[in-house]
């Protein structure tokens, strides 16, 4: 009982960062309205920038450690706000208006030249932050087993979990989410009522750009480190698990992503963790297949 237990406690950390990471790509989803794995990219950029610039406060400025950290986590946010903000309105919002279907292409593009910068910048060197925050909190005691979190995992399962709230609640609630889904059912009618569709389309790819790298420090934190191959696994990884509650409503897609982490964190417990990522990916595919609609276009 303690082992599903401390299994299902596990799960939160890793079921808040995917709901979050859902929930912001299903933002710009509902402009693009096309695979983009180029928010994964970000994810990992806005780590290993922050790795770099910790590393810098650190060893060049002689910072101590929080103030080390509160550097890289800002340079980090505002070159990644910088990025997304590019490719939003260079490259995916023109692309979009010509050709939807290039987004998916341009996506990858966009992800090697992303991934590329990052390794670059830290000289194909892996970086690792020091442990902090490591603390156990212990929800229960039992003989010889210890059903525990350590402190940085619950404040940031907390902070995953206020994004997907106060996003939530902007969409469903203010005026700025409505814009958001009248653009995102038609962009044209909304265009005919006055909003400004291509500045929506922006400010949501920026605000998903955010998201992407709030949670891309926070898990950099917690796992110490961010690999050059970490961009193209969770940008596939991204698309597919926000497609288990459905792309088309952010909270949804979050819920979904949500239980895609406790269904990961339990087959670790239970089952090979060797096949764990090819079960889940399969199963995701299949819901796509399943899920997926024919559309007449005339």
């Amino acid at each position: 009982m303690a082992y599903f237990l401390q299994q299902l406690v596990n799960a939160i950390p890793i079921a808040a960062l995917y709901a979050a990471l859902a929930f912001g790509y299903s933002v710009a989803f509902g402009m693009t309205r096309r695979a983009d794995i180029v928010f994964g990219a970000l994810f990992a950029f806005a780590g290993q920038i922050y790795l770099l610039f910790t590393a810098m406060g650190w060893n060049a400025f002689i910072l101590v450690l929080p103030a080390a950290l509160a550097m890289g986590g800002l340079v980090s946010l505002g070159y990644t706000l910088a990025a997304g903000y590019w490719v939003g309105k260079s490259v995916m919002l023109p692309l979009h208006r010509r050709s939807p279907n290039a987004v998916i292409v341009a996506s990858l593009a966009v992800l090697v030249v992303i991934s590329e910068t990052g390794r670059l910048a830290l000289d194909s060197r892996g970086l690792w932050l020091p442990r902090f925050l490591d603390h156990r909190v212990i929800f229960w005691r039992t003989a010889g087993f210890d059903v525990s979190l350590t402190l940085i995992q619950l404040i940031n399962a907390a902070l995953m979990a206020a994004i997907v709230a106060s996003g939530h609640a902007i969409l469903s609630r203010t005026s700025a989410g409505r814009i958001w889904r009248s653009v995102s059912d038609d962009p044209a009618a909304a265009a005919l009522c006055g909003v400004d569709a291509g500045r929506v389309f922006i400010l949501s790819y920026l605000a998903a750009t955010a998201i992407a790298a709030i949670c891309g420090i926070l898990a950099t934190s917690y796992y110490g480190t961010m690999d050059f191959g970490a961009g193209l696994m969770f940008g596939l990884k991204v698309v597919l698990i926000a497609a288990a509650g459905g792309y088309g409503v952010p909270l949804r897609s979050a819920l979904g992503a949500a239980a895609i982490g406790v269904a990961e964190t339990m087959w670790s417990g239970y089952a090979p963790i060797v096949w764990r990522d090819l079960v889940v990916f399969g199963a995701l595919v299949m819901v796509l297949v399943i899920s997926r609609r024919e559309r007449v276009v005339p």
